[in-house]
């Protein structure tokens, strides 16, 4: 049982749990969980930590198959500037190890963004909490349980 699990259960949230065997060789965290469980990318996202002003921590939920547009990030948290947070600072943070690191049951409660496209779907998957492990929870929980904020953040691709 994952701390995020805990946090769900705790909250009395709807949700359901998704395993399947992580390889440790697969490129992407995020589009293995799609492929494996045999979901569209599109609702399988993936938890980043940035750091703000260089000064404090967010927390950008996106899916797997984007890219983070630090500019977005930061102005929706109201900062100048977002860099990716050291590896070591997310898993300190979080309490959880890179490509297992959920929005749900972190040891420090961070600002949490989660982009737009989640409300469109009528569930999306996130980390458990541990690789290979997935939860799925339809948009409103970040919101209930994580006072989230959605809004734009991924890149716009111009091609």
């Amino acid at each position: 049982m994952t701390p995020a699990i805990k946090a769900l259960e705790k909250a009395k949230a709807n949700f359901k749990i998704h395993e399947y065997t992580h390889d440790p060789a697969a490129a992407s965290y995020g589009l293995e969980a799609s492929e494996k469980l045999g979901v569209n990318a599109a609702r399988v996202f993936k938890t980043l930590v940035v750091m703000l002003d260089a000064k404090e921590f967010a927390v950008g939920v996106i899916p797997v198959s984007a890219m983070l547009s630090m500019k977005n990030i930061a102005k929706a948290a109201g900062a100048k500037k977002a860099a990716m947070a050291d590896k070591l600072d997310v898993e300190r943070i979080t309490g959880y190890v890179l490509g297992g690191v959920s929005p749900f049951g972190q040891k420090k409660s961070l600002k949490t963004f989660v982009d737009a496209s989640a409300q469109a779907q009528p569930s999306i998957y996130v980390s458990a909490g541990r690789r290979g492990l997935e939860v799925e929870v339809a948009p409103d929980v970040f919101k209930n349980l994580l006072r989230a904020n959605f809004v734009d953040l991924t890149q716009v691709h111009t091609d």
